[in-house]
């Protein structure tokens, strides 16, 4: 394990810091299990002034990834018509279809965040003002939880 030191530390120089923030972001919002948020954390330890452009960086990274999930459940009818049946998604339907877009505001949430955003693209709810939604929502998230983790865990970067 005496290469993941040096590696950990070039990845998280501005030059490249921002990138791999970017990809975690991005692929933390599709539905893989993984979390930005230690990528986030690690680097502002390592480079408190990048504060705001890692914060925009994750956001916008998450964000896309968003919309990638909004496209797959758009597309996914065939997937989804299996279980349109089942009393839970009839009230996650309804429940979304009545909410509109603003029910992307929730897609920062762990677990199910990410498959809302699906849904919201299989309800076939309009894609830009979903994208608002899910970019306030995770903002918000991302200035929050950066936040709360530098003020207890401040280190000495």
């Amino acid at each position: 394990m005496e290469w993941l030191d040096p590696l950990l530390r070039i990845l998280s120089l501005p030059k490249y810091g921002l990138t791999t923030l970017f990809l975690a972001a991005f692929i933390s919002a599709t539905l893989l299990p993984v979390g930005s948020e230690p990528a986030l954390y690690g680097l502002l330890r390592l480079n408190p002034d990048l504060f705001w452009p890692a914060i925009l960086v994750a956001t916008l990274g998450n964000t896309l990834g968003g919309m990638v999930d909004w496209w797959m459940g758009y597309g996914a009818h065939e997937v989804v018509d299996k279980y349109r049946h089942s009393k839970s998604h009839a009230k996650a339907a309804e429940w979304l279809q009545r909410l509109g877009p603003k029910a992307c505001l929730l897609a920062w949430l762990p677990i199910v965040g990410d498959p809302l955003c699906a849904v919201a693209g299989w309800l076939r709810l309009p894609l830009w003002p979903c994208t608002f939604y899910m970019l306030v929502g995770k903002l918000l998230r991302y200035i929050v939880m950066t936040t709360v983790l530098l003020h207890f865990f401040p280190g000495n970067a």
